[in-house]
């Protein structure tokens, strides 16, 4: 079970200073936070991707994660979104491969496709197309990763004529894919097809959508012949603000809360933290509260925080991490520990990506033989070579 922080860099004024970072200063404590969640024992660190105020999340992820990479030894570095729907699928291969050769293999990321309307058009997209821009993007991006030479052809973007993408992934392997989504079937049923993780970002949603969503994941997961449906990989978001005493977390985070330019101004914190997975309260109270999760999806991979947003100055930020890295990572390790059957996969790591490549195990998109997946496959074939052999001879 791997826990991590993600951000998603927002420049938000102090409502209890009146304050507001630089872009300079938020930048700089993005870099403090992530090397200091290495140092308290978190195992992720991820950066969202954003191209407009008041996010200063980097439009341009591996910058900051090649950046960070030099700074750290053992964190994973990961995006909490790359947009696959607007950026150029093989930008994305050669950028991603790059940051892979730098970060010794400590890199994976996150397709997703924002929650920014406008920056469609920014990148020459149309927004309705949302969902078939992200299955024909990263099916290009898979193939640049998977394949030396790619000839390809589609909506789109420019065909491409037997191109290489460089460098190649470290070790022949390229990183892992989560597949993010909020709300969209089509991304949990992408995210199986290819064998791939799916990251539910449940920081705005009530647990029936969660437990709706990946279980259609899981689902899928296993008709495609990857595994059984309880080994499919599985990611969680989450949102915390503690102190030891829990009246005093309510009391610190509630002018952050009221003010937070996504949520600020809407439902109080007290129907947010009812319907979604906000926890603010006591160490312990973050404890029962992400154990819970488990009891919605099963046993899973992946459990993401979101802590330094809606203003939050970086002081209390590492405070929080503290508290994580002395209180709560050891428990939820012990607890997640327990009564996990021997089967349920780990996260994905680089070490454990090659060796499933040598061994000539890696996923087959769309279902290997003997799968589900691939009996209804040759089934359909087998009624469309009736049909036209009844029709050749009438």
């Amino acid at each position: 079970m791997q826990f991590g922080v993600f951000t998603i860099g927002d420049v938000t004024t102090d409502p209890t200073t009146g304050e507001t970072p630089t872009e300079n200063e938020r930048i700089k404590a993005t870099v403090e936070i992530a090397k200091h969640a290495e140092e308290v024992g978190f195992d992720v660190f991820a950066t969202g991707q954003h191209h407009n105020p008041p996010f200063v999340a980097p439009g341009n992820p591996p910058t900051l994660l090649s950046f960070l990479a030099a700074q750290t030894e053992k964190i994973t570095l990961s995006t909490a979104t790359t947009l696959i729907t607007t950026m150029d699928p093989v930008r994305l291969a050669e950028d991603y491969a790059y940051l892979q050769h730098l970060a010794d293999g400590r890199v994976d990321l996150t397709m997703g496709r924002g929650n920014t309307g406008p920056v469609y058009p920014w990148f020459g997209k149309d927004i309705r197309a949302g969902i078939p821009l992200a299955v024909e993007n990263y099916n290009l991006l898979y193939r640049l990763w998977h394949e030396e030479q790619v000839d390809w052809q589609g909506k789109n973007r420019t065909p491409l004529s037997n191109f290489t993408a460089t460098p190649r992934p470290l070790d022949d392997v390229a990183p892992f894919v989560w597949h993010g989504s909020i709300r969209s079937p089509e991304i949990a049923e992408q995210a199986a097809y290819y064998g791939d993780g799916f990251f539910h970002n449940n920081i705005f949603w009530n647990k029936e959508h969660v437990i709706q969503m990946v279980r259609l994941y899981r689902q899928r997961y296993e008709y495609y012949g990857h595994g059984k449906a309880h080994q499919a990989y599985v990611a969680l978001g989450g949102q915390v603000f503690m102190h030891k005493n829990s009246q005093e977390a309510v009391r610190q985070f509630r002018p952050y809360f009221d003010n937070a330019p996504v949520y600020g101004h809407g439902p109080s914190m007290e129907d947010f933290t009812e319907m979604t997975p906000l926890t603010v309260g006591s160490p312990q109270q973050v404890i029962d509260r992400t154990l819970e999760f488990r009891d919605w999806v099963g046993d899973y991979q992946r459990q993401m925080f979101l802590i330094d947003h809606a203003g939050l100055p970086l002081k209390t930020v590492l405070e929080q991490l503290d508290i994580f890295g002395e209180d709560v990572l050891p428990v939820l390790r012990k607890e997640f520990k327990k009564n996990r059957p021997e089967d349920v996969p780990s996260a994905p790591t680089h070490d454990f990506l090659v060796k499933r490549h040598q061994a000539g195990e890696d996923p087959v998109p769309g279902g290997k033989e003997g799968s589900k997946a691939w009996e209804d496959a040759q089934e359909r074939k087998a009624k469309l070579e009736a049909a036209a052999k009844e029709m050749e001879n009438n």
